[in-house]
């Protein structure tokens, strides 16, 4: 999220709200990775206007594993501040919470394997990432404080946590990421200090840890992302330095390592994103310079590597998004002229790619977001324009799309998200309440109910009965 200005996107200024997929794993979403953008701007100020901030904790509570400081007050210019200046200044705070994240747990069934950094400052840390099983061996990302980042491995004991090998000799960090494990092979992304950012493979040995291709040569990096197995064969997006950021494939070897196909021809990118495999197809999102952001497929060939259909017709993009696998159907959201981003599926055929429902009839967007499988089934969050951002399932067909239960009665929303699948449940976290109000505010600004539990863990077995708070872990109308 960023500040807008005021002009022709909000008269009054706001916030741009950037939305896509981290595909470099480097924690910033860059420009070539915004699938959707939109705005919510402000409707002027007044003494009677809420306003919200959110900054981050301070550095002494040691928040190492990320935080937010949320703050609520009226724009009245209390404590010597600015009325109705759209700025919520430090006197005007009514109530602020704070959410920390610290990587630290009391419980005796959890054990440290093995503490990797061994340096004595109490608050140092080996900032454990990317944690992937290859057979009975678990992979990691660690810094031991002496030579610096790089990959690690542990069979469960102290003894058998170890690191693979300083890929960046001494204590610079080769910085491994998007680890992803294909056969007995782990593959992953990481910068030896010579070569940039390229293609690597492990099987566990120092020896056996190599650099698979320098694919953008020399020192410059190709800044693989979106690795994506599909039986013996690696998908994902590369830039060699010649043909911008385009499909790529990699059986493991230097030979095998090769361009799918150059879908924006030229030096230009394409920017593959979102690949997801869909039985032995592999489907993604890309840009061909002519018909904007739309679904792709490919067999890894440069002939089946094709647009399956161009959803928002000529150059504009239908920006398809949380691609999710069902047997052989991808479900995904998308953007049409004149539905707005609703809810689609392709069985890999133009004719077969089709909208689900206009779940918000017209051109308003109901927004499917979170896409989560469950069997045939899957489940979502969407906005009918009535219910407000509530839970929903479809089996795929019109009829098979409904909202699960309206948990936060009325055109409050709940706010599904983190929805996870365990079984045939779909565990997500949702802000409940009678629709009465009464309840103050939350931390996106809005009023909640009194009755509200807060922000908390829910489960669904896709029925309304069977759709159900966990547990109200933090008592009261407080998010846990």
């Amino acid at each position: 999220m960023t500040p807008e200005s005021a002009g022709s996107n909000c008269a009054n200024g706001g916030t741009r709200i950037d939305v896509g997929v981290d595909d470099n794993s480097n924690g910033v979403l860059e420009a070539g990775e915004i699938d959707q953008t939109q705005y919510v701007c402000d409707g002027g100020s007044s003494n009677n206007t809420m306003l919200t901030s959110i900054s981050s904790p301070p550095s002494y509570m040691d928040c190492h594993a990320g935080g937010r400081v949320i703050a609520h007050g009226l724009d009245n210019g209390d404590g010597g501040g600015t009325y109705a200046n759209g700025v919520l200044e430090a006197g005007e705070v009514d109530s602020s919470t704070t959410f920390c994240s610290r990587l630290v747990s009391d419980d005796d069934d959890l054990r440290m394997v093995r503490a990797v950094a061994t340096n004595t400052n109490i608050y140092s840390s080996s900032s454990i990432d990317y944690l992937t099983a290859v057979g009975t061996t678990l992979y990691f990302v660690a810094n031991d404080g002496t030579n610096g980042t790089e990959l690690w491995k542990s069979d469960g004991t102290f003894s058998g946590t170890v690191m693979v090998k300083d890929i960046n000799n001494g204590s610079s960090s080769s910085s491994p990421i998007a680890l992803v494990r294909m056969g007995t092979t782990l593959y992953f992304v990481a910068n030896d200090g010579t070569n940039g950012q390229e293609l690597w493979k492990s099987d566990g040995t120092a020896t056996g840890t190599v650099m698979v291709k320098d694919i953008n040569s020399g020192s410059s990096s190709s800044s693989p992302n979106n690795l994506t197995a599909i039986g013996n064969t690696l998908y994902f997006r590369a830039n060699d330095g010649t043909n911008g950021f385009e499909l790529w494939k990699s059986d493991g070897t230097s030979s095998g390592t090769v361009m799918v196909k150059d879908i924006r021809s030229g030096s230009s990118s394409s920017n593959p994103g979102q690949l997801t495999a869909v039985g032995n197809t592999l489907y993604f999102v890309a840009n061909d310079g002519t018909n904007g952001q739309e679904l792709w497929k490919s067999d890894g060939t440069a002939t089946g590597t094709v647009m399956i259909k161009d959803i928002r017709s000529g150059g504009s993009s239908s920006n398809p998004f949380h691609l999710t696998a069902v047997g052989n159907i991808v479900y995904f959201s998308a953007s049409h002229a004149t539905n707005g981003i609703e809810l689609w599926k392709s069985d890999g055929t133009a004719s077969g790619t089709v909208m689900i429902k206009d779940i918000r009839s017209g051109g308003s967007s109901s927004n499917p977001l979170f896409l989560t499988a469950v069997g045939n089934i899957v489940y979502f969050s969407a906005n009918d324009g009535t219910n407000g951002e509530e839970l929903w399932k479809t089996d795929g067909t019109s009829s098979g799309t409904v909202m699960i239960k309206d948990i936060s009665i009325g055109n409050k929303s709940s706010y599904p998200f983190y929805l996870t699948a365990v079984g045939n449940i779909v565990y997500f976290a949702a802000l409940d309440g009678d629709g009465l109000g009464g309840g103050g505010w939350n931390a996106l600004g809005e009023e909640v109910d009194a009755n509200s539990s807060g922000d908390e863990i829910w489960k669904s077995d896709g029925t309304a009965s069977g759709t159900v708070m966990v547990k109200d872990i933090n008592s009261g109308e407080d998010w846990s």
